[in-house]
């Protein structure tokens, strides 16, 4: 218990120094995460990144801007194994923090991008707009734009566009489903995503779990922060982002890694029967037991690692 007490202190004292958050919204962090998963499961560490020899990071790369306001992603680059740098192309991971499209940020998925980035697969950490300064679309917008920006830079990074996956966490999770379904409503020049790494993000938006959240008018749910809308009053903008209604036979392969609570499985049982229907292959893991943001911490950060490698094995051919 001294032990696990004294991890917890130094810990704390690591991530105030480290942590970045949008001052204006603050409910996502990986101290308060910490501290609220931490009450239910002692046996839980939050992973802390460490860069391995093998990988390159590149930091505030700009792949968009408004005015102003620039958008930045992160780079997690493998190192070549030979010296003729344009023998081998990688594939990507382009991945989306969580917060409930209001909070969070993108160096949360920092240590997954190491770690897939030690497996030998690209990784870009990509910020985008939250619902505090543009509602929806504006986040998934952002999302095509940095897939846009990453597929022109291919030759410089070494990127093999025909093997793109996009990896979300909850809020992060239904972006990275709606954009891979290849047929949302907002289309764009893009091309299309090949891979899905759905991690607790709703695919049903008008599920009640999440559309019956706003009965106290004082107090919005975080569907109606990022639509600008309930569900009551605007129900087909719900729909419009819900990746449930757009599964086609053109959309990508799908891995749903869920924890083990069922409001975060909203319209995934229904997504699949649509992608059996095409013939696209899916697979999902619950785990057990499992905080929502269990991707974060041990033990359950290395499990869903290997999920994502095995999922990727199966889909990119270059692998």
């Amino acid at each position: 218990m001294k032990k696990t007490l004294l991890f917890l202190f130094l810990f704390t004292c690591f991530i105030l120094a480290q942590e970045k958050t949008d001052p204006a919204d603050t409910s996502f962090a990986l101290f308060s995460t910490m501290v609220k998963v931490y009450k239910d499961y002692h046996n839980a560490k939050l992973v802390v990144p460490e860069i391995p020899e093998c990988v390159v990071e590149e930091k505030n790369l700009i792949y968009t801007s408004y005015g102003k306001r620039e958008m930045h992603l992160d780079l997690y680059l493998p190192q070549q194994k030979s010296t003729n740098v344009s023998q081998h192309l990688f594939p990507i991971v382009i991945m989306i923090h969580g917060g409930g499209w209001r909070s969070g940020y993108r160096e949360m998925e920092k240590p997954m991008a190491l770690f897939l980035a030690s497996e030998g697969f690209i990784c870009a950490t990509v910020e985008y707009r939250l619902s505090g300064e543009a509602k929806y679309p504006a986040s998934v917008i952002d999302i095509q734009k940095a897939i846009k920006w990453l597929k022109d830079q291919y030759k410089k990074y070494n990127i093999d566009i025909k093997e793109i996956a996009l990896y979300g966490c909850s809020s992060g999770g239904q972006i990275a489903a709606l954009l891979g379904t290849n047929n949302w409503g907002h289309k764009s020049d893009i091309g299309n995503v090949h891979a899905v790494i759905d991690i607790d993000g709703v695919l049903d938006m008008t599920d009640s779990n999440e559309s019956g959240k706003d009965k106290d008018p004082s107090n919005a749910s975080s569907g109606k922060r990022w639509f600008g809308y309930s569900y009551v009053e605007k129900p087909d903008l719900w729909k419009e982002g819900s990746a449930i209604n757009y599964i086609n036979g053109n959309s990508a392969s799908y891995c749903f890694i869920n924890s083990s609570l069922p409001r975060f499985h909203a319209g995934r049982d229904s997504v699949i029967n649509q992608l059996d229907r095409n013939k696209i292959y899916s697979e999902i893991h619950t785990i057990a037991n499992t905080p929502h943001t269990f991707w974060l911490f041990h033990p359950w950060f290395e499990e869903t690692g290997n999920h994502i490698v095995t999922f990727l094995d199966k889909i990119f051919q270059s692998r």
